[in-house]
């Protein structure tokens, strides 16, 4: 466990801001796997997990399922052919008919089609893919509430993190604390969506006077 915190006067401004998250620390890869599967055997379904690396079974442990984006980039691909394949029978074979070698212009020329059939169809699966991944994502977005933390930037290079958002149907700030010390937590932070930073939770009990108003100094 990480020393208490000195806790501010509560005239301090953190508390003004709408609670975003909780950050729950880990030391060890093996740690974090566990706290994933405790949240999402407990119903939790808004958290994420953050490391230096990819952890092996994090997705199953996450409850995460095979990506949506397959679901929009085929049928954007499908349709790429298609409009290849009408442009061109349009154009030579309606609007103005090439008659070459005694040959009618039909569908029969088919084969001459498949180079910019291939193109368009690999074209409009690049940009379904692309804009696919960023709606999914819900990107862009310039700024999300976990970067006020000052611990969070140790991610990347040693710690481990599992934030747990406020807006998950289970969320209940003092029981996804519990379950996250049950966890074996580290350390654990109340973040909130403003700019002043998190509120340290290992010293006193959450929601408590002491705690609640102020603003933590490490």
């Amino acid at each position: 466990m990480s020393t208490p915190a000195k806790v501010a006067p509560a005239s301090s401004s953190v508390g003004e801001g709408a609670p975003a998250l909780l950050l729950a620390e880990f030391n060890a890869p093996s740690e974090v796997l566990h706290a994933a599967k405790a949240l999402r055997e407990a119903g939790y379904t808004h958290f994420d997990t953050h490391s230096p690396f990819p952890i092996h079974g994090m997705d199953e442990a996450m409850g995460l399922g095979d990506s949506k984006l397959g679901l929009i980039v085929f049928p954007i691909g499908l349709l790429g052919g298609t409009l290849a394949f009408t442009m061109i029978h349009w154009m030579n074979n309606i609007d103005y008919p090439i008659i070459i070698g005694g040959k009618p212009a039909s569908v029969a020329s088919l084969p001459s089609m498949i180079p910019v059939m291939f193109e368009l169809t690999v074209l409009l699966s690049a940009f379904a893919t692309v804009f696919g991944m960023l709606h999914l994502n819900k990107l862009p977005r310039h700024h999300h509430p976990i970067f006020n933390s000052d611990r969070f930037a140790s991610f990347s290079n040693d710690k481990f993190f599992v934030s747990v958002e406020a807006t998950d149907p289970k969320w209940s700030a003092e029981k996804t604390r519990n379950l996250l010390e049950a966890a074996h937590a580290h350390h654990i932070e109340l973040v909130y969506d403003d700019e002043e930073g998190g509120e340290d939770l290992d010293e006193a009990p959450l929601g408590s006077p002491s705690t609640s108003p102020g603003k933590v100094h490490a």
